[in-house]
């Protein structure tokens, strides 16, 4: 009995959820949220605007066709945000489904004007801003430079209930690598914080810019660490007038999680690193501390039928001190039966380990085993930039920079962009070869790996620009996928209308019976190809004679499809060797030169403008204008926040 649902992003923790998730996530959006309760508020403000991205405009509920008893309002999260060329994501399904209402999506990544759906039932008036997640790092420099806006109503702009819901990083992983509470307008009256896991849902006050800021959390665990741990809450918020409340409603069909930490050099009288058997009295010292979580785990139940029975146990042992620890894998397999990750059960780390002086190498381990509890949180790109600061001179970065490397491995690893690294290289190789070129520099390799020393430099002070080359050379990754998708598709359609024509007594056309599918289909199709083309015309007059599947057939339907080739560069070429092969033959006035051989294609990041429909404006009978006014202006705030603790 709500009017309508609010989520702060990562409604799925895949970026391409798996085809029986977003199959249970329909059935449950029109199960619970399709009927004919009417809905009790009204959206006052311009729809075109709110959804421009979308090509229906319009909030659900007043859509003709559709039958929405409650409306979900929602964000998309850095798991579920758009990627690909048409910058899709699968909220986007949803949201053309008519089963979601998508926004806080900004068209600009140099601009942000967060433009608010304002919402009226009775005379109480809200402002839902949203923002989608956007990396970090930009949105930071953005906040600095000023390039984050706020837009208000111009009418009775005091009278409205500002709520603001935001998908980034709230606790500080970095010097920009978060967004501090004092970079939000202080006319807002709650934020709702998304992408942080650890369940905040109490609204909590900001002593400066006076607003209150809820963190949901995540739903489900999705890691083994301390804020996981915490009890998974929602919110019921009531607002009335610009009073409100917050009621915590806790999740019953969480899976119970428990964690616990063990400091072995702080049990001197239970453990002796001397001993030749304290290696077994760790090990059973950890096995009545399981039990023991078992125990409180099982008290904990709250009874639902659907809620899982195996807990989720986590027991981390900080063997620092001349400790040994004990074979993992062996213990796990007395909790395979009571416990959801019988795997993962202990975690050995050492807190307090000095770093040897001699070791050049850099341990992912000894990054990776370092507790959660430090307030850390590992990223791709921090680990990729970690691991270049601590490297030997001769495996450093000479061409590329940490942090283009840390973004395309991350593009790879969260975004399943298998080309992402490869056309990153590629690009800023590119650019560097074109630099060198314009410079004249002479082919001497030590002359070349000055100026490449100084162009990175330069590159490395200038974040803007290579953030530009990130997303250039991310975004012909996506149109990379593309092309093979469109050349895999064609050439399965090609083989099914092949085999379509194909008629009897063709057993001697150099093909097998049987052929797998995929791409072995397609090279075994190719290498037939040649076979028929390399046995003379009386096979191609015999094939087109009978419509089947000779050489004559074969390229006339080759030869109807023409694929635009991808070019791929030579792997083992050094920046001498490729500067080398650029250098102008005096004799041979090339037109191949390196400027011509670049396309700039920005096609995808033009802004997408869409009229909306009659249906649409006639819905719209009053549309408050929007200022961008600053937050001084306001002197009267008058929130109100009533606590049922």
């Amino acid at each position: 009995q709500v009017d309508f649902v609010l989520l702060g992003g990562d409604l799925f923790h895949d970026n391409k959820p798996s085809r029986k998730t977003v199959h249970t996530c329909l059935e449950t959006l029109r199960k619970y949220c399709m009927g004919d309760r009417p809905v009790q508020f009204e959206i006052l403000s311009d729809q075109a605007v709110n959804f421009h991205y979308s090509k229906f405009p319009w909030v659900n509920y007043q859509d003709g066709n559709l039958n929405i008893s409650i409306p979900i309002f929602s964000i998309h999260g850095n798991h579920d945000d758009p990627t690909g060329t048409d910058a899709l994501c699968a909220l986007d399904i949803l949201s053309c489904a008519g089963l979601l209402n998508h926004f806080g999506r900004s068209p600009s990544v140099e601009k942000i004007d967060i433009s608010p759906i304002l919402l009226r039932k009775g005379r109480t008036k809200i402002a839902l801003y949203g923002l989608g997640a956007i990396p970090d790092e930009r949105l930071y420099r953005m906040f600095v430079n000023k390039q984050v806006t706020m837009l208000r109503p111009k009418e009775d702009e005091d009278n409205w209930f500002n709520l603001f819901v935001i998908h980034q990083n709230r606790s500080k992983h970095g010097a920009t690598n978060y967004i501090p509470e004092q970079f939000l307008d202080d006319f807002i009256n709650l934020v709702v914080w998304g992408h942080e896991h650890e369940c905040k849902i109490a609204p909590c006050q900001n002593e400066q810019q006076r607003f209150y800021v809820s963190q949901p959390g995540s739903s489900v665990v999705t890691s083994l660490s301390p804020g996981e741990a915490v009890k998974k809450h929602i919110g019921l918020l009531h607002v009335k007038g610009k009073k409100m409340k917050m009621q915590k409603i806790a999740l019953e069909t969480v899976r119970t999680f428990h964690m616990e930490d063990i400091v072995l050099a702080d049990h001197p009288d239970l453990f002796n690193p001397d001993n030749p058997k304290v290696t077994q009295a760790i090990q059973a010292f950890c096995m009545e501390k399981v039990e023991l979580m078992l125990d409180n785990a099982e008290r904990e139940r709250l009874g639902n039928p659907r809620q899982p029975e195996k807990p989720l146990i986590r027991l981390r042992v900080d063997y620092a001190g001349g400790f040994e620890p004990f074979s993992v894998h062996r213990f796990s397999q007395k909790y395979v039966d009571r416990v959801a990750n019988p795997k993962d059960i202990i975690h050995f780390f050492r807190h307090r380990e000095q770093k040897e002086k001699n070791d050049s190498d850099f341990n992912f381990g000894k990054l990776v085993s370092r507790p959660a509890s430090e307030g850390m949180t590992l990223r791709v790109e921090d680990l990729v930039k970690q691991y270049f600061q601590t490297a030997e001179k001769k495996v450093q970065l000479s061409l590329l920079t940490e942090r283009g490397m840390g973004e395309a491995v991350q593009e790879f690893v969260d975004k399943e962009e298998k080309d992402a690294i490869e056309e990153l290289v590629k690009f800023q190789l590119e650019k560097t070869q074109r630099f060198l070129k314009e410079r004249r520099t002479d082919a001497e390799e030590g002359k070349i790996d000055e100026e490449v020393r100084k162009f990175r430099e330069s590159r490395k002070k200038n974040a803007e620009e290579e953030d530009e080359e990130v997303r250039e050379a991310m975004t012909r990754a996506r149109a990379h996928r593309s092309e093979d998708a469109v050349l895999v598709t064609a050439s399965s359609d090609e083989e099914l209308m092949d085999m379509g024509m194909k008629g009897t007594g063709d057993s001697d056309d150099g093909l097998p019976a049987t052929l797998s599918r995929g791409r072995g289909w397609a090279r075994g199709r190719a290498r037939g190809a040649r076979g028929q083309n390399s046995r003379g015309q009386n096979s191609s007059a015999r094939g087109s004679s009978r419509r089947g599947r000779g050489s004559t057939s074969q390229e006339s339907a080759t030869s109807s499809r023409t694929y635009k080739p991808v070019s791929v560069p030579a792997k083992n070429m050094s920046i001498v060797d490729a500067f080398r092969s650029l250098k102008p033959d005096s004799s041979l006035n090339s037109s191949k030169s390196y400027s011509e051989d670049i396309i700039d294609d920005d096609s995808d990041l033009e802004d997408i403008s869409i009229v909306p429909s009659s249906k649409a404006n006639q819905r719209l009978s009053t549309t408050p204008s929007l200022s961008k006014r600053g937050s001084q202006s306001q002197t009267s705030r008058g929130v109100d926040f009533e606590s049922d603790e």
